[in-house]
């Protein structure tokens, strides 16, 4: 048996916000709180979206405090703006971080006694939430369709996943207008984190038939856009397709699981405080090529999705040019290296087995083709700094 979860109602292509307004009225909400961070706020297409919230008769107040990768204190502080507002909805209205932050709130919202380390893990929030809408202003991290939030707690220095149904919003939005002003590098970042999503989704233990169509679905977009779409020359036609992309790769992860790439990508960004999606991009072609040989045929019809020339070759080979082209495509986007980062050496050092604990412990990397033990994975770390 297989199962399968999405948002009630799913909105895509450029100009669904639209229909905002009326998803608010329909879920019941009168006084929202929106959730934002301070670039998406000032940009013209969050303002569009607030508008048509005022015209639906809908009461607003926004909390841009979501500055970076989400941490417990944000969401607490956005947690008393909700109260102080007698909000009866939340918008997540953003990338990953805001549509996280905005996750967190609501479920926090009625759960008083609950803080969020407590609620870490899976399945672990019991108690419902107000309703949730999310809109995406990134084509990456597909968060408008998933039941999951990553939020740091800085006092453990530990990103916490957080996974149940209740964090999957009402409604989702995945509009290309209101990703048109993202920044050139964190626009890079997310798509590599799509392509991330949609390649562990199809590997991972837990894939399904419908999972599956997802994220060779969304490789192939991404393949074909990437690229073009994170050039400083403007290309809807890829912009549209990176977004649609983005949210095929969330459902399918969403209901698949991500896997080892995730798993190490979470203790880096922890540590170092590096954003998720260039996490996953610096790791992505290692991890790829240590778990081939445990699927190679998963692998090798990657490769397909990813344009390359696959027609009479073994599925080893096939799978080794999937790489290729996933080197090919972090090459041409300028994808560092941990160390090109600016990570410390010796922090690093002293972190590192750490890391691996850390991401074995997440549980992702149980989904992955080949199972990695504390040493490999430590050796991967070293590999990509």
């Amino acid at each position: 048996m297989a199962e399968f979860h999405a948002p009630q109602d799913v909105y895509t292509g450029r100009g669904c916000r639209k229909a905002v307004g009326d998803s608010v009225t329909k879920l019941g909400g009168s006084r929202a709180l929106v959730v934002t961070d301070p670039h998406v706020i000032a940009s013209a297409a969050a303002q569009d979206v607030l508008e048509l919230l005022e015209n639906a008769g809908i009461a607003t107040i926004q909390y841009d405090g979501v500055i970076a990768e989400p941490t417990v204190e944000m969401v607490e502080a956005g947690l008393k703006v909700f109260h102080s507002f007698n909000s009866d909805i939340v918008i997540g209205l953003g990338g990953g971080s805001p549509m996280d932050a905005a996750k967190a709130i609501a479920v926090r919202a009625v759960s008083a006694n609950s803080s969020l380390p407590k609620l870490e893990g899976a399945n672990k929030v019991q108690t419902g939430r107000p309703p949730l809408i999310c809109l995406s202003t990134t084509a990456g991290t597909g968060a408008e369709v998933t039941p999951f939030s990553i939020i740091t707690d800085e006092e453990r220095d530990v990103k916490m996943l957080i996974s149940s149904l209740e964090l999957l919003p009402d409604v989702s939005f995945s509009d290309p207008a209101l990703a048109d002003t993202a920044p050139l590098r964190p626009s890079i970042y997310a798509g590599v984190d799509a392509l991330t999503h949609a390649i562990e989704a199809y590997v991972s233990r837990k894939a399904q038939p419908i999972t599956d169509d997802l994220a060779l679905s969304a490789i192939r977009r991404i393949s074909a856009s990437i690229v073009r779409a994170c050039s400083e020359d403007y290309d809807e036609e890829a912009r549209d397709d990176m977004t649609f992309a983005s949210m095929q790769a969330g459902m399918a992860f969403a209901n698949s699981s991500v896997a080892l790439v995730h798993g190490m990508a979470r203790p880096i960004g922890a540590v170092f405080h590096l954003p998720h999606g260039l996490c996953n991009s610096i790791l992505l072609q290692s991890v790829m090529a240590f778990s081939l040989g445990s699927a190679p045929q998963r692998y090798a019809s990657i490769a397909d999705a990813l344009g390359c020339e696959v027609g009479g070759l073994d599925s080893i080979t096939a799978a080794n040019c999937g790489i290729d082209k996933v080197r090919e495509i972090t090459e041409i986007l300028a994808v560092p290296t941990l160390s090109q980062t600016g990570a410390d050496l010796d922090l690093f050092e002293r972190s590192v087995v750490k890391m691996a604990e850390d991401a074995i412990a997440s549980g992702s990397p149980g989904n992955n083709p080949r199972i990695a033990t504390i040493d490999e994975i430590t050796e991967l770390y070293r590999q990509n700094y």
